[in-house]
């Protein structure tokens, strides 16, 4: 496996906004690409892509604790599958991270993380998963940003749209119990909405979708990494705007996930 360098295949802009909280999801395909022989191990690819992304938040999905099956097969490659869960390899020195496991598999389980390079609460957890084949979850953190709180949500929304409708709704359940009206709130993560039909349930709880404000708006296309032609991966936001969003692109990102990261940079409303 060769060593990539993200930022040299799409060089990332410094923060535009003074004061602001830059943040980036990303679903990382469990750290590895490809079947058979072609499968790959991409997670020390993936720590110095996090790391590139320079964001104050990092709202992770399909990271592994452990997988004792990926474990032994690349334990013979020349880097090795990690010692620790991907969610604190990837971590940024100083960062705090929070991880809640949502699917257990055979040979292993992944769920969601949040990396944050500001102080962290409480990390709360609730089970969405809409049916028995969809292990979902939402992985809930206070985070203490610039003498307020920001509550940091990550989701993974399932396959089918009924679901997902039923996930927001058991998302805004969780909200009313969890998170005081008066504080900032961003939900961010791999919605699956590949109908784009998602945006008016959330503004009925509260959310409004981020976008970089006209004219500079542009669909943030993530899925599939290659050739994106789907807005899978997004934020949603309660007291905070959105600046700008922007998704790097590059043959060394269309290799690590078969998602991109999206990034934005958000400033209290």
């Amino acid at each position: 496996m060769s060593r990539l360098v993200p930022l040299q295949s799409s060089q990332l802009p410094p923060a535009t906004v003074q004061g602001g909280l830059r943040v980036a999801t990303y679903n990382i395909h469990k750290g590895v690409r490809g079947v058979g022989r072609a499968k790959r191990l991409e997670i020390h690819n993936l720590g110095l892509a996090v790391e590139s992304l320079d964001a104050d938040l990092v709202f992770l999905q399909e990271v592994r604790l452990f997988h004792t099956r990926d474990a032994r097969q690349f334990d013979r490659t020349w880097f090795g599958w990690p010692a620790q869960g991907q969610a604190e390899y990837l971590a940024p020195e100083g960062y705090d991270v929070a991880y809640r496991s949502n699917a257990i598999t055979r040979h292993g389980e992944h769920g969601n993380a949040l990396l944050s390079r500001w102080p962290m609460g409480d990390v709360g957890h609730e089970d969405v998963s809409d049916h028995r084949f969809e292990q979902r979850g939402l992985l809930h953190v206070p985070v203490q940003w610039l003498g307020g709180t920001v509550h940091a949500v990550v989701v993974h929304f399932g396959l089918v749209h009924a679901s997902r409708v039923r996930q927001v709704q058991r998302l805004a359940e969780f909200i009313e119990a969890t998170v005081p009206a008066d504080e900032m709130l961003v939900v961010a993560g791999d919605f699956n909405d590949w109908g784009e039909k998602l945006d008016a349930p959330m503004a009925a709880i509260g959310l409004t979708r981020a976008a970089a404000p006209a004219p500079a708006r542009a669909r943030a296309l993530t899925f599939p990494s290659r050739v994106p032609v789907f807005a899978l991966d997004r934020f949603y936001l309660r007291g905070l705007r959105c600046a700008s969003t922007m998704v790097p692109r590059g043959l060394a990102w269309a290799r690590m996930s078969d998602h991109l990261p999206l990034v934005a940079e958000l400033e209290p409303d």
